[in-house]
């Protein structure tokens, strides 16, 4: 009888059940306990998405790594009587920074940009408009103050009063407030480094060509001359004319003739002024006193001159004494140390017969390119800026004290920094590699080589020295490389 009873109370309280759901207060119920759960799920994945919710003064904020089950909620809410940054804040607050920084950059980049294209009155229109002036303006360290430089130059190649040898000093800077005499056992100033450096025995050979090519009075009877043009015929370029004058001053120093360079086709244009208009002195120091210069030119208008072998020009000798002439014997053989770069099919050779030349030809070129004049400073000045000068701007604005231009304040240079840190070479990225592409005009002499194969020689570089990413490229054509950006490099310069 009991399971009969119990069946009879379950179908009761059953009937009752449904009774109970089918009568209208309880559906509100049921519908409004599930809305609930709904709307409390949206506010919790709301919270979970914004990270942050603000009520008043207080902010809740869940951990991002959520709450596992056993901890309680105070681990992942966080009540605090002042906001947070988030992680998004922090990243905008970067970006923000970030911006302010490339603008502020871009903004000392243009300013150095007028301070080189600026007049000689030295005013700079950018610069007022902007609220600049030039002490507001900080150092600019890829930069050369190419008239300071002029001036010590000069004073550098020159002989002091009653001496007999150019001066030198410890720096150039110093050498500009002091005239210490260079005594006997001294070198060129324009050499630096250490011996191992430079090719051997280049202070020597320096010094000896300067004292031939500068004697104490170029009016005396003794002193005789070899005047010549650069080479200027169609197929010359600026490598073959350079030859030809190497060629000319090793026949001038066994003859013991000062050698006096006339026109330089390469000069011959406005941008070179007044007297060193179509002349090497253009772009560089003179080969020989301005003294020396005239009296040669004097010379040359004498027949007794002529006759007596005081004044030669390049057609008393054939191209074969120019161009393979043998090498000056005055400081023996040097070259017999050094070890040849030269690579043939996989090859490195250890000894070929051109190595005087080579030799001789690096000395007659550092002599001749002993110093820049003030206007090829400025060219430089300007090559550098357009390669290198963002680049400069973006670490000079990091590395300020301070928020440029805000915070400028204008402070006399003391001894050490006019004196000793503006000694300094130009700024550049380091490693760089220097790269001259030939292009067309090389075929007469030569199987051209495609831009590719100058890329994957530096490739092999670059294999050996993991660190290299910025390669300077130079080329006497006026071409495009569309493929560059194929090439791995963070900077490639033109």
């Amino acid at each position: 009888m009991e399971p009969l009873n119990q069946k009879s109370i379950e179908r009761a309280v059953s009937q009752k059940a449904l009774q109970m759901g089918s009568s209208f207060p309880c559906q509100i119920c049921v519908v409004g306990l599930l809305c609930g759960i709904c709307l409390t799920s949206l506010f919790m994945a709301a919270l979970t998405s914004f990270g942050t919710f603000e009520f008043g003064g207080f902010s809740f904020s869940t951990l991002a790594g959520g709450a596992s089950a056993g901890h309680s909620s105070s681990e992942f809410i966080n009540c605090s009587s002042e906001p947070l940054i988030t992680e998004r804040v922090v990243v905008d607050s970067l970006r923000s920074e970030e911006t302010i920084n490339s603008e502020r950059a871009s903004l000392l980049y243009s300013a150095w940009s007028a301070l080189l294209t600026e007049s000689d009155s030295g005013k700079s229109d950018y610069l007022r408009r902007n609220g600049l002036n030039r002490s507001s303006v900080p150092n600019a360290p890829h930069l050369e103050n190419c008239k300071l430089k002029g001036q010590v130059y000069k004073r550098l190649d020159k002989h002091p009063e009653n001496e007999s040898h150019p001066t030198a000093a410890t720096n150039e800077q110093s050498s500009y407030f002091r005239n210490q005499a260079m005594s006997e056992p001294a070198y060129a100033p324009w050499i630096t480094g250490s011996d191992e450096d430079n090719y051997p025995s280049t202070r020597k050979v320096q010094r000896d060509i300067w004292l031939h090519q500068h004697p104490l009075n170029c009016r005396d009877p003794s002193v005789k001359f070899l005047v010549a043009d650069w080479e200027r015929l169609p197929g010359f370029g600026i490598g073959g004319q350079i030859a030809g004058m190497c060629g000319l001053l090793a026949i001038a120093m066994k003859e013991k003739r000062v050698l006096v360079t006339n026109y330089f086709n390469r000069a011959d244009h406005d941008g070179c002024k007044g007297s060193s208009r179509s002349s090497w002195s253009c772009y560089f120091f003179p080969e020989t006193f301005r003294e020396c210069r005239n009296r040669a030119l004097e010379l040359m208008e004498s027949e007794d001159a002529w006759k007596s072998g005081t004044i030669k020009a390049k057609d008393n000798y054939t191209s074969k004494e120019i161009w393979a002439g043998p090498t000056p014997r005055i400081w023996g053989d040097p070259w017999s140390h050094l070890q040849p770069t030269t690579e043939i099919n996989g090859t490195l050779i250890a000894y070929h017969r051109k190595m005087d030349r080579r030799w001789w030809r690096a000395q007659a070129v550092r002599y001749l390119m002993r110093f820049q004049t003030e206007y090829t400073c400025d060219l430089l000045n300007v090559a550098r800026h357009a390669a290198f000068g963002k680049q400069a701007a973006d670490m000079v604005v990091r590395n300020f004290e301070g928020e440029w231009s805000k915070d400028v304040t204008v402070n006399e240079r003391s001894d050490i920094e006019e004196f000793v840190w503006s000694n300094h070479k130009p700024w550049m990225p380091r490693p760089l590699l220097s790269m001259h592409v030939r292009m067309g005009d090389k075929a007469c002499e030569m199987k051209v080589v495609e831009f590719e194969g100058y890329m994957s020689l530096a490739g092999r570089i670059r294999k050996r020295f993991p660190q290299l990413n910025s390669v300077w490229l130079s080329t006497e054509m006026q071409v495009q490389f569309p493929c560059m950006p194929n090439f791995p490099y963070t900077s490639i310069s033109l």
